[in-house]
């Protein structure tokens, strides 16, 4: 093969360059040198701008001659740069007219958006100095982290049991233990805890990288800072934060979370990360020109006639995601985090966003969308909308999935909220949200795997505080208890808060292992909420995005104080692991043709074969049948599940089996532990095969086996 030579064609004072290559963009090492590549469509010239690693002075400025450029890309390729001790950014020289969409200003130094690794925020909440001319710094990064023999997990989507978690708050309490709490490496420490409780993947709320003091303000209440903590406002798409490494000082960032993936892999856990592609930390016209805003304001932001910015995202900002350009830089971000970090999914904040047209409309075939559903080296990830937007876009059953879309379903955390409080007029929708919402997904041809189900999620209460709070309690975020969502759908059970009556803590209790064990039933794709398994409480915050403190972090201790619930947690997912007729990719037919007179899923009441869909009705319950599983030959035990939400007690009757087999009793949530649950595989026959009182507010499942 011949040899290409890359050598310099010229030179700016010390420095020898030569032409570069505009594909990829970014800053890519090449033999000898590091090539340059950024695109800009109305940028009249630009600048690169060279730092020693944290200097406050650039060490160099080189302008881009006339000849680097091609078409829209100015690319060239500077020599001997040391790589490991460089930091760069760009000047953007143009018209600056904000009415015309254009925010040229080359005086500011604009961060690479292609940048895989960023610095100015290297160690968590460490204060920056406001006086540096470059916030945010472009780094030089080369890729040798040896991953071995892993490679993304490709577990089926109807087997996952999801859980959302934060990375800092998962081990950011004094009691976790862990040796860099509130880090990557911390979390590698907690990987035998997410063995134990049997969930087999984790979806990271956001890690590109973020300004955590953004928006940041003292709280006159306590005096804490408070801080964007969530990290929902991207910085930069192509780098993890680097604040989140325990090496990210050294850093080291990259390869810290390479090895999170890696171990997390090897424990057969999938990684699902939490990506917002709907709006930037530039925010609107009074926020900082980080990046986009500097480069070509016009091109990758949705912006009125006027030139101010529309705002469906809620924070200032959107994203123009159906130009071709910002198109192809979230599909080459996402390639690059499936290629690089072996990423198993990704779940879009907002999504409804990614569906609209440079003017804001919904756009019937999405081009963004689209192009990610058939992309082919995301192929086998998993990709999960959030159907909604901040400016009223609800796609909840009617998001463009092309067949490859599930989506957090609303509906079903809504009706399972409203069920489990006891409100009236919900058995049929139930119906509906136990099957994996044919209601909104069958008719498109999508199955129960289109059906992310979940109760909480990091937006709203906690599973503690669903089971007891009535209001919302956000003083603490000092916005007047204005933000936050004020449709929670949650009971208190008698009392507003903390409490010692017994009573209510049992029923609490009760309620919340109520509510995982309709979840962990559910056909469709079940997560749960970092904490829920032990009672984390946020005091009833259901908008915890700005505090760095208990109100987020997970307390260990809990594990000892909440051990019933953990347990019922735990065995509700392994039951959920052990019975194949939970997890189906297709819709249930009421037809089984292995046994006459049995459907696959049977409907009900207190008497069998007879369910109340009275609008009072508040008792529901149904069998599946496991002698025929989707199209295959696979065969299963029986399921029976009655769900009594009325504040008394009712007999259940129970339906027959076919001969030789015999009811189990797995859970019975209004039992004493350790009655309340099994070990799947140890349930006790049921005294009789003909009846069972279920409790007030209480779930039983059984078992027919023979």
């Amino acid at each position: 093969m011949e040899r290409i030579d890359i050598y310099p064609t010229h030179t700016y004072g010390d420095f020898k360059l030569r032409w570069g290559r505009p594909s990829p963009y970014g800053a890519t090492l090449v033999p000898g040198g590091v090539n340059f590549s950024i695109f800009s469509r109305h940028a009249k010239s630009c600048t690169l701008v060279l730092f020693k690693k944290n200097a406050f002075e650039p060490m160099a400025e080189i302008p881009f001659p006339d000849e680097f450029r091609i078409g829209n890309v100015f690319s060239m390729v500077v020599f001997d740069l040391d790589y490991e001790n460089t930091e760069y950014g760009y000047r953007m020289d143009g018209l600056f007219n904000p009415k015309d969409g254009h925010w040229f200003d080359a005086g500011k130094i604009l961060l690479d958006p292609y940048a895989k690794s960023i610095g100015g925020r290297d160690i968590w909440r460490q204060t920056p100095d406001w006086n540096n001319v470059y916030q945010h710094r472009g780094r030089l990064s080369f890729d040798d982290f040896d991953w071995e023999s892993d490679r993304p997990l490709e577990i089926p989507i109807q087997d996952l049991i999801i859980y959302e978690m934060h990375v800092r708050s998962f081990t950011r309490h004094p009691s976790s233990g862990v040796k860099h709490p509130g880090t990557f490496a911390a979390v590698r420490e907690k990987i035998p805890y997410l063995k134990e409780l049997g969930v087999n993947c984790v979806e990271l709320m956001p890690i590109f990288e973020f300004n955590e003091f953004e928006n940041s303000r003292l709280n006159p209440l306590s005096g804490e800072m408070l801080v964007n903590y969530w990290g929902y406002s991207t910085v930069g798409f192509f780098a993890p934060k680097t604040g989140y490494a325990a090496t990210g000082k050294l850093g080291m960032q990259m390869d810290e979370f390479k090895a999170l993936v890696k171990e997390l892999h090897k424990n057969g856990i999938e990684v699902i990360l939490d990506v917002v592609f709907n709006h930037t930390a530039e925010g609107n016209e009074y926020g900082p020109t980080i990046s986009f805003r500097g480069i070509d304001n016009q091109i990758y932001y949705m912006l009125t006639p006027e030139g101010y910015y529309f705002n469906f995202s809620g924070c200032g900002n959107t994203l123009n995601c159906n130009n071709p350009i910002v198109r192809d830089m979230v599909l080459e971000c996402l390639r690059y985090w499936a290629a690089e970090y072996h990423i198993d999914g990704f779940r879009f904040d907002l999504a409804s966003i990614l569906g609209r047209d440079p003017q804001g409309a919904p756009l019937t075939n999405p081009p963004l969308l689209e192009t990610l559903a058939f992309e082919p080296i995301l192929a086998k990830c998993k990709l999960i909308a959030e159907a909604w937007d901040a400016g009223g876009l609800y796609q909840v059953g009617s998001f463009p999935a092309f067949g490859r879309w599930a989506e957090w379903n609303g509906k079903y955390r809504d009706a399972i909220r409203k069920f489990l409080k006891g409100d009236s007029g919900l058995v049929r929708e139930m119906a509906q949200r136990l099957q994996g919402s044919p209601d909104l997904y069958a008719s498109a041809n999508r199955g129960p795997t289109a059906s992310l189900n979940f109760i909480t999620c990091h937006d709203g209460f906690t599973l503690a505080d669903l089971v007891s709070y009535n209001q919302k309690h956000n003083e603490a975020n000092c916005e007047d208890n204005k933000d936050g969502t004020n449709d929670n759908y949650s009971w208190n059970c008698g009392w507003e808060g903390s409490t010692d009556d017994l009573e209510i803590k049992t029923l609490r209790l009760r309620q919340m292992k109520n509510a995982v064990a309709m979840l962990m039933v559910s056909q469709g794709i079940p997560m749960i909420l970092m904490g829920d398994e032990v009672g984390r409480t946020q005091l009833g915050n259901n908008n915890t995005y700005c505090h760095d403190n208990e109100l987020n972090w997970l307390d260990w201790t809990l594990l000892k104080s909440q051990v019933d619930l953990f347990r019922f947690f735990k065995q509700c997912i392994a039951f959920r692991n052990a019975y194949p007729i939970l997890r189906n990719r297709f819709y249930f037919q009421n037809v089984d043709c292995a046994i006459r007179d049995y459907g696959n899923i049977s409907w009900h009441g207190t008497q069998a074969w007879n369910a109340d869909w009275s609008g009072e009705s508040r008792t529901l319950a149904f069998m599946l049948s496991g002698k025929q599983l989707d199209e295959e030959t696979l065969t299963d035990n029986y399921i029976y599940v009655a769900m009594n939400m009325h504040w008394e007690s009712h007999w259940f009757q129970i339906p027959d089996l076919p001969d030789r087999m015999q009811w189990h009793v797995f859970t019975n949530t209004s039992a004493t532990p350790p009655e309340d649950i099994w070990e799947p595989g140890t349930e006790p026959v049921l005294a009789s095969q003909r009846q069972f009182l279920v409790g007030n507010r209480s779930v039983v499942i059984l078992v027919g086996k023979g």
